[in-house]
C-alpha cells in the first residue's frame, strides 16, 4: 500500500489533538494510570492462589519495605531452588505446582513428564506448511500464529471444561520450545540464508534440555548450561496476576474465548518492549556503554557514563537505564539475585569476566546515580532482566529469541491463570472508564469545512 506520508502525519496530529488527555485530569478524577499510584502499589483487581509477590512488611504498624519475595502456591522459590540445587532440574516440578498448585511427589511428577512427552508433537507436516512457509525475525509473531493455527486441529477447540483446558494447556506447554526454535530456524535459513537443520525433541529432556538441543547444530549442551536455563525459565515462569500479560490472558479468558485465542493475546501483550522485550533493551543499552567507556573495571567512568543515560544525553535520550527498578519490587528482585548465582560461573567458562565487571559496576552505580538525579518514590534494584539477556548470550542464543523464552516460561503461570479464571470466576471482566469528553453540536455533512 502505497499511502503518501504527509496525509498520515496531518491525520495522526488531527488524531492526537482529539485523544489526549491531561495529566490534571487523571489527577482530578483519582485515576491511576498503568493501575498504579506513584509508589508503585497497584489498583486491587482480582484474587489468586498462584503465586505471591511481597516487597513491603508492616513494621509497628507502618508499611516498610524488604527483599523481595516471589512464591508459588505458597513456597518461596528460593527453598524450590535450593531444594533441586546440584541434583536435578525442576522447570517440570514447579510447572506442575503451578498448574496443580502442589508439590508432586517422585511418582505423580514421572506421570506429568509422560504425558508431557506425548504431547511434545507437532501436527503432520504443521513445521513445514504453517512455520517454514512464512519466516519472519519477529518470533513471537511466527509462534502467535502457529498457536491460532493449531487451534483448526483440535475438535474441541471450543470445550471449556477443566479438563479439556488443561489438555490443551499442557499440549501448548510441550510445544512451545519446537514453535520458537523451528521458527528462528525458518528465519536463519530463509532470512539469514544460513544451513537449515531441525532436530526433534527428545521426550526424555526437560524443556531447557530440549530447547538447547533442538537450537544448536550439535544437539550438544554442558550440565552447567541446562542448569543455567532451567534456572532462567523457572525465574519467569509465573509473576502474579497482575503483569500485563497474565492479566490480559484473565481477561480474554473471562469473555469465554477458547485456549489458542487466549494465550495468542497474552503473547501480544508479552512481546512489547515494556514487558517481555526488556531484556532486549538491556543489551542494546550494555552494547552501547561498551563503546564509550574504555575500562570495564572502572567505576568511576561507569558511573558517569550512566549518568549521561539518566540525564538524557546517552544512549536511546529516554533517561532510562534499563534492567533498574521494578513496578513492584524496591530493595530487591528475588529472581535477580537466584539468577545471579549462575552468572559468574557461566561468565569464567564462556570467557566473559570482563563483561560480568562491566554488568556488576552498572548493578552498582545505577541506583546511586538514578537517587541522586532524580525525584524517586521506593527504592531502586536491579531486575530479572538486567540479568537474563547477559546469560542468555552467553549460552549462544539469538537475541531473536530471548523474548520467546520469556515466553516457554510464562505459558505455564498464563495457563494457570487462566484454569483458576475459570474455575472461580463467572463475570466477564469489564473495568470503566470516566468518559472526559465535552457534548458536541452536530454539524451537517454539507455544512463541513
Amino acid at each position: 500500500m502505497n499511502i503518501p506520508n504527509a496525509y498520515m502525519d496531518k491525520q495522526a496530529q488531527l488524531l492526537i489533538k482529539n485523544d489526549e488527555v491531561s495529566k490534571e485530569l487523571f489527577d482530578e478524577y483519582g485515576v491511576k494510570k498503568g493501575l498504579r499510584d506513584e509508589t508503585g502499589a497497584g489498583v486491587l483487581t482480582g484474587l489468586t492462589h498462584v503465586s505471591t509477590i511481597r516487597s513491603f512488611k508492616m513494621v509497628d504498624g507502618v508499611k516498610t519495605p524488604c527483599d523481595g519475595e516471589l512464591r508459588y502456591r505458597g513456597y518461596n522459590i528460593f527453598d524450590i531452588v535450593q531444594d533441586a540445587a546440584g541434583k536435578r532440574l525442576i522447570y517440570d516440578e514447579a510447572a506442575y505446582l503451578l498448574l496443580f498448585g502442589d508439590l508432586p511427589s517422585e511418582k505423580e511428577l514421572t506421570r506429568y513428564k509422560g504425558v508431557i512427552a506425548e504431547l511434545m508433537q507437532l501436527p503432520t507436516n504443521f513445521t513445514r506448511d504453517v512455520i517454514m512457509k512464512a519466516p519472519s525475525e519477529d518470533i513471537m509473531n511466527s509462534m502467535t500464529r502457529s498457536i491460532l493455527t493449531l487451534a483448526s486441529y483440535d475438535d474441541r477447540k471450543d470445550d471449556l471444561s477443566v479438563p479439556n483446558v488443561l489438555r490443551q494447556s499442557m499440549m501448548l506447554i510441550a510445544v512451545f520450545p519446537m514453535l520458537a526454535v523451528y521458527a528462528y530456524h525458518a528465519h536463519n535459513h530463509y532470512d539469514l540464508d544460513n544451513s537449515m537443520y531441525i532436530h526433534r525433541a527428545d521426550p526424555s529432556l526437560t524443556t531447557p534440555e530440549n530447547f538447547l538441543r533442538m537450537l544448536r547444530p550439535d544437539m550438544k549442551y554442558t550440565e552447567l548450561e541446562a542448569k543455567a536455563l532451567d534456572a532462567a525459565l523457572l525465574l519467569h515462569m509465573e509473576h502474579g496476576g497482575g503483569n500485563n500479560s497474565t492479566f490480559t490472558t484473565r481477561v480474554v479468558t473471562s469473555a469465554g474465548t477458547d485456549t489458542y485465542s487466549a494465550i495468542a493475546a497474552a503473547m501480544s501483550s508479552l512481546k512489547g518492549n515494556k514487558h517481555g522485550g526488556a531484556n532486549l533493551q538491556v543489551m542494546r543499552m550494555m552494547d552501547d556503554i561498551r563503546e564509550h567507556i574504555s575500562d570495564y573495571n572502572d567505576r568511576d567512568e561507569v558511573a558517569e557514563y550512566v549518568r549521561k543515560i539518566v540525564r538524557k544525553e546517552a544512549y536511546d535520550h529516554k533517561g532510562l537505564v534499563y534492567g533498574m527498578g521494578h513496578a513492584v519490587y524496591s530493595l530487591s528482585d528475588p529472581r535477580e539475585v537466584i539468577l545471579k548465582r549462575f552468572v559468574e560461573p557461566l561468565a569464567a567458562a564462556k570467557g566473559r569476566t570482563d563483561d560480568l565487571a562491566l554488568y556488576r559496576n552498572v548493578e552498582i552505580t545505577a541506583p546511586q546515580v538514578i537517587a541522586e538525579e532524580r525525584k524517586i518514590y521506593k527504592g531502586v534494584c536491579p531486575n530479572v532482566d538486567f540479568y537474563s539477556g547477559f546469560v542468555y548470550e552467553m549460552l549462544g542464543i539469538p537475541r531473536e529469541l530471548f523474548t520467546p523464552l520469556f515466553a516457554i516460561a510464562r505459558i505455564v503461570g498464563w495457563s494457570a491463570h487462566r484454569l483458576e479464571e475459570l474455575v472461580t470466576m463467572d463475570k466477564i471482566i469489564r473495568p470503566a472508564y470516566r468518559s472526559v469528553a465535552e457534548d458536541r453540536e452536530f454539524i451537517p455533512f454539507d455544512q463541513r469545512d
